[in-house]
C-alpha cells in the first residue's frame, strides 16, 4: 500500500504538500502490532456479554433459522415483524449463525472482527494524508476509545453503521488524492451501506465528504460537480435497491416494517427513525399518573427522561457531561485545537493540500455529527456516540503529526503543548467526575501531562531526543485515562439496551426490567413444546425476543418495541388463533409484580388483551399469566 507522510520540513514549508513513498519496515510491523493487539483486546473474553441486547439477538437467531428472515431483519423465525433498524448489522451476525451455529460468540465475533477492520482503515487513511505514524497514534486513539471497546463487542447496529462510514471516510482519501471518481462513487456506496446499517445516523459523515472533496480535490470544479453527482447516485442505488424491495415484496408475505406506522420503509426512515428520533417525537413521557408510578417516574425524570439517559441534557455540553463524557469526551477537546491548529498552519497552501483536505473531512466529520448529537431531543443513548469516534481520532491524529514536523517553529511547540496540557486536564476532569475509581490515576495523568508540556515548551528546537521523550510520555500519559475506562469496559458484562462503559455501577430496577427480561424456567418449558407458527404473543419486541432465545421458538411480538405499531389488528389476531397459529398469549408483570410489563407497552393493543382476557382462561405461570388459546373458556 503506498502512503504519503511529510518530509522533515524547514520553518517556511507549511504549505508543502507531504512527498509520496512507502512505509518502511518499522512501519509495516507497528501496524501488524496495532491490529494484532486490538484483534486480542476485542476478542478477550467477549462472551462476558451473553446476548447482549436481546432485542437484536433475537433477530439475529431468526436470520440464522430463516432466510427470509435474514433478508428482512426479522424478530422472529415466522416473519411476523421486523426489528426497528435496517438489517445490515443483521445479516452479519445472521449468517454467521448460519455458518457456525447461533451463540454468542459467533454472534458478536463478527462485532469485534469490525473494530480491526475500522481501525485498519482509519490507519491507511491518515497514513495516506500525513504519514504511518500518524496513522498508528490514530488507530490506537480509535481502539482505546471506551465507546469503540463498549459497541464493538455489543450486537447493536452501531458497529456496522461505523465500519461502513469509515469505509466511506477512506475511500474518500483515496479520491482526493487524485481527483478520482470513482473512488468517490466506492464512497457513496458505503454511505448507502452504512443508511442500511442504522439509517440517517450512517449519513452523518456525507457532509464533510462532500465538503472536503469539493474544495479540495485535484480536478476541475465542473469535474468535482459531476463526481459528487456520481457519488449520490452510488448512494442512491447502494441504498435503493432493499427500499424497493421493500415495497414491491407483497406485504403480506413479508414481516411488518416495525417502527412504522403504514408498513412503509421510508416512513420509518423519515418518521419513526429519522427526524421524528431528532426532534423528540418519539420517545416516552412520563407525566402524572403514568404507570411508572412515582418513585421511577420521579428517578427518569431526574435523568431527563429517556432523552436524558445517562445523566445528560441537550445542548453543546451533552458530548462532555454525563455519559457522554466518559464514553467519547476525553479527546473531543484536543481534537477540536487541532482542527484549528491545522486550518491555520496549511493556511497558506494550495487548495488542493492533502493535509487540510484531510483534517476537514474528519474535522467536519467531528463538527456536524457531534453537533446533531448535542442537540437530539428524542431518546438519545450514549452510545450512539460511536459514530463520532473515527473522527475524533482522525481529527486528533492530524493535528499531533502537523504540530510535531513544525515543532522547530514557536507555532509548532505551542500547539504541540497546548495539545497535551489541554487533553491532560481535561482527562484529570473527567476522572474526577468518578473520583472514587482509582484516584491515583486522576492526578498521575495531570501531573505526567503537564511536565511533558512544559518539557516541549522549553526544550531548545535541536535537542531532539528530549523532544521526542517528552512528546512520547506525553502521548501516553494522555490516552492513560480512555485506556482505563476502556479496559474497565471489557473487563465488565454489558446487557440490554443501555450499555455503558467503565468500572460497573448500580443500575436502578425499572431501567433493569426495561433492558433485559428475566428468564421464566416454566414458561419457557411450556413454549417449547408447542408446534404451532408461533409458540406465544406478547406485548413488545424485547420481550418476545427473550422467550425467542430461551426457547428457540417463535413469539409474536405485538405492537413492535414500544407495543405502538399498528400489527396485528384485532381481527388479524383473532383470524391467527382461530387458524391455530398462536398458542398462548402472555401478559408480564413489571418489576413491582404488577401486570402489564414495560409502561408504554400494550396501550396501543388492549383491545387484544381485552378479548383474549375475556375469551380464554388464564393460568399463572412463575410470574407470567399466560393464556391458552387452543381452548376457549
Amino acid at each position: 500500500m503506498t502512503t504519503t507522510f511529510p518530509a522533515k520540513a524547514p520553518e517556511d514549508s507549511a504549505d508543502v504538500a507531504p512527498a509520496v513513498s512507502t512505509p518502511s519496515r518499522r512501519d509495516r510491523i507497528g501496524l501488524v502490532v496495532l491490529l494484532v493487539a486490538t484483534t486480542v483486546m476485542y476478542l478477550w473474553n467477549i462472551t462476558v456479554n451473553g446476548m447482549g441486547n436481546q432485542f437484536y439477538a433475537g433477530a439475529a437467531q431468526a436470520g440464522s433459522k430463516n432466510w427470509e428472515a435474514l433478508l428482512f431483519g426479522s424478530l422472529d423465525s415466522a416473519n411476523f415483524i421486523t426489528v426497528d433498524k435496517p438489517p445490515v448489522s443483521q445479516w452479519v451476525m445472521g449468517l454467521s449463525g448460519q455458518l457456525f451455529g447461533f451463540s454468542s460468540a459467533s454472534m458478536l465475533i463478527p462485532e469485534a472482527l469490525m473494530a480491526v477492520a475500522t481501525v485498519w482503515l482509519l490507519y491507511s487513511a491518515i497514513a495516506r494524508i500525513c504519514g504511518p505514524k500518524a496513522g498508528l497514534l490514530a488507530g490506537a486513539a480509535l481502539a482505546l476509545t471506551p465507546v469503540a471497546a463498549l459497541m464493538f463487542r455489543f450486537n447493536n447496529p452501531d458497529a456496522a453503521m461505523v465500519l461502513l462510514m469509515m469505509a466511506s471516510a477512506y475511500c474518500t482519501v483515496r479520491a482526493l488524492e487524485r481527483g478520482n471518481g470513482k473512488w468517490l462513487a466506492w464512497a457513496g456506496v458505503a454511505l448507502g451501506f452504512a443508511f442500511l446499517a442504522k439509517m440517517l445516523e450512517g449519513l452523518m459523515i456525507a457532509p464533510a465528504v462532500g465538503l472536503a472533496y469539493l474544495i479540495a480535490a485535484p480536478t476541475p470544479l465542473r469535474s468535482r460537480l459531476l463526481h459528487l453527482l456520481g457519488a449520490a447516485a452510488a448512494f442512491v442505488v447502494s441504498a435503493g435497491w432493499f427500499v424497493i424491495l421493500t415495497l414491491v415484496w407483497p406485504s403480506s408475505s413479508r414481516p411488518y416494517i416495525a417502527g412504522s406506522t403504514d408498513d412503509n420503509f421510508m416512513n420509518l426512515v423519515l418518521g419513526y427513525n429519522g427526524f421524528a428520533r431528532v426532534l423528540g417525537r418519539n420517545h416516552m413521557n412520563f407525566g402524572p399518573g403514568d404507570p411508572l408510578g412515582n418513585s421511577a417516574g420521579d428517578e427518569l425524570r431526574h435523568l431527563g427522561g429517556f432523552g436524558g439517559m445517562g445523566n445528560q441534557k441537550e445542548g453543546l455540553g451533552r458530548l462532555f457531561a454525563g455519559e457522554f463524557g466518559f464514553e467519547i469526551g476525553w479527546l473531543i477537546p484536543a481534537a477540536l485545537l487541532s482542527l484549528v491548529l491545522v486550518l491555520v498552519a496549511r493556511g497558506r497552501a494550495p487548495r488542493t493540500d492533502p493535509v487540510r483536505a484531510g483534517v476537514l473531512l474528519f474535522g467536519s466529520w467531528l463538527v456536524i455529527d457531534g453537533v446533531v448529537l448535542s442537540y437530539m431531543k428524542g431518546m438519545v443513548h450514549p452510545y450512539y456516540c460511536l459514530s463520532l469516534a473515527p473522527a475524533v481520532a482522525g481529527t486528533a491524529a492530524i493535528g499531533a503529526q502537523q504540530m510535531w514536523t513544525r515543532r522547530q517553529t514557536w507555532f509548532g511547540r505551542a500547539g504541540l503543548t497546548g495539545l497535551i496540557a489541554v487533553t491532560g486536564i481535561w482527562s484529570w476532569w473527567v476522572l474526577g467526575r468518578n473520583e472514587d475509581w482509582l484516584p491515583a490515576l486522576r492526578w498521575t495523568v495531570l501531573l505526567v501531562t503537564l511536565l511533558a508540556a512544559a518539557a516541549l515548551a522549553v526544550s531548545a528546537p535541536r535537542r531532539r531526543r528530549v523532544t521526542m521523550a517528552a512528546a512520547t510520555v506525553g502521548a501516553v500519559a494522555v490516552l492513560a485515562g480512555p485506556t482505563a475506562y476502556a479496559v474497565a469496559t471489557l473487563s465488565a458484562p454489558h446487557h440490554g439496551g443501555g450499555p455503558t462503559v467503565g468500572p460497573s455501577r448500580p443500575e436502578p430496577a425499572f431501567l433493569r426490567a426495561f433492558n433485559q427480561t428475566q428468564d421464566n424456567p416454566k414458561l419457557d418449558a411450556l413454549l417449547r413444546a408447542t408446534t404451532t407458527q408461533w409458540s406465544a404473543a406478547i406485548s413488545g419486541s424485547s420481550a418476545a425476543a427473550g422467550l425467542e432465545l430461551s426457547t428457540g421458538t417463535a413469539v409474536m411480538a405485538i405492537g413492535g418495541f414500544l407495543g405502538s405499531d399498528p400489527a396485528p389488528s384485532l381481527g388479524q389476531f383473532k383470524a391467527d388463533v382461530a387458524a391455530g397459529k398462536v398458542a398462548y398469549y402472555i401478559v408480564q408483570r413489571d418489576w413491582r409484580g404488577r401486570p402489564g410489563g414495560w409502561p408504554g407497552i400494550n396501550r396501543n393493543h388492549t383491545g387484544i388483551t381485552d378479548w383474549v382476557s375475556a375469551t380464554f382462561p388464564v393460568t399463572r405461570v412463575g410470574d407470567d399469566d399466560v393464556y391458552d388459546l387452543s381452548r376457549p373458556k
